[in-house]
C-alpha cells in the first residue's frame, strides 16, 4: 500500500499508537532506572525486572506465601464470578420487577435504599462473625457490591421505557404483564447491559477489599503477604494480577453480551 493510500484517519491511529506504545515504554524504563540507580530504595519499590523474576518464580514456586500463582487467581476468580453471577441473577429480575410493578417497588425501595448506600467492605466484620473467612463470606461480600449496580440499572432501563409505545400496547388491548416482558425489558437491555460492566467493576473491588482482610489464598492474600514479607515486587505482582484478570474477565463478559444482543436480534427479525 503506498502512502498516498492511507487515509488521514489510518495516520492519525497510526500516530495515536506509536506515542502510546512510546509512553508505555518511557515509564517502564524510567521505573526501572530511579530502581536500579538507588533514587528510590528497594525497600519501598521494586522495579519491573524483580516484579517479572517474581512472575516466573511464583508459576512453579509456592513459596513464600504458600501457594502458586494460578491457584492465588484460581481462588480470585472463583470468588468473584459466583458473587457476580449471583447478583445478576438477583438483581436484574429484583430492579425490572421494581421498574414497573408499583406496589412491589414500594414493598422492596424502602430496604434497598437503606442498604444501597453502605460500602460492601462495611459488610466486612459482620460477615467475618456470621461466615467466617471462607468462601461464603468472600461470595456475600461481593453479591451485595455487585447487586447494586444491577439493580439500579435494571430499574432505570424500565423506567426509561418510551411511553407511547406502552399506550399503544394498552391500546391494542395488551396486558400489563405482556407490556412488561414483550416492551419494557427489551427496552431496558441496554441499560442492563450497561450495568453488568459496573457490577463487575465493583465485584473485582470487593473481592480484593475482602480478601486482604480475611483470606488464605487469592489475589488480595497475595497483596498481604507481600505487605507482612515487607516484599514490594510480591505486592506490585498482586496488583498487576488483580488488573490483568480483571480485563481478561471484562472482556469475555462484553463478549457474550454481544453473542447475547446478536442472537436476540436474529430472534426478532424472524
Amino acid at each position: 500500500m503506498s502512502t498516498k493510500n492511507i487515509t488521514r484517519p489510518q495516520r492519525k491511529q497510526t500516530f495515536y499508537t506509536a506515542i502510546s506504545v512510546i509512553t508505555i515504554i518511557a515509564f517502564f524504563c524510567f521505573w526501572e532506572g530511579i530502581v536500579q540507580f538507588g533514587i528510590v530504595s528497594k525497600f519501598y519499590l521494586a522495579s519491573p525486572t524483580q516484579v517479572i523474576e517474581l512472575f516466573v518464580s511464583k508459576l512453579t514456586n509456592e513459596a513464600p506465601d504458600g501457594a502458586l500463582l494460578m491457584t492465588h487467581v484460581k481462588v480470585s476468580l472463583t470468588e468473584a464470578l459466583t458473587g457476580y453471577f449471583l447478583a445478576l441473577l438477583v438483581g436484574i429480575p429484583l430492579g425490572l420487577a421494581m421498574g414497573w410493578f408499583y406496589t412491589f417497588d414500594g414493598l422492596v425501595r424502602p430496604i434497598f435504599e437503606l442498604i444501597r448506600p453502605v460500602p460492601s467492605p462495611a459488610w466486612i466484620p459482620l460477615v467475618i462473625i456470621w461466615f467466617g473467612t471462607g468462601l461464603v463470606s468472600k461470595v456475600f461480600i461481593i453479591f451485595v457490591g455487585a447487586l447494586v449496580p444491577c439493580v439500579i440499572n435494571s430499574y432505570s432501563g424500565v423506567a426509561q421505557t418510551n411511553p407511547t409505545f406502552i399506550r399503544m400496547a394498552r391500546t391494542y388491548g395488551a396486558s400489563n404483564w405482556e407490556i412488561f416482558t414483550k416492551i419494557c425489558v427489551p427496552s431496558a437491555l441496554p441499560m442492563v447491559f450497561g450495568g453488568l460492566q459496573v457490577a463487575l467493576a465493583s465485584a473485582w473491588t470487593c473481592l480484593v477489599a475482602a480478601e486482604l482482610v480475611g483470606a488464605d489464598a487469592g489475589l488480595g492474600f497475595l497483596i498481604q503477604m507481600g505487605r507482612r514479607l515487607l516484599m514490594p515486587d510480591m505486592i506490585i505482582l498482586g496488583m498487576v494480577m488483580v488488573a490483568l484478570t480483571g480485563v481478561v474477565v471484562t472482556i469475555v463478559i462484553a463478549f457474550v453480551e454481544r453473542a447475547l444482543v446478536k442472537g436476540m436480534r436474529r430472534g426478532e427479525d424472524r
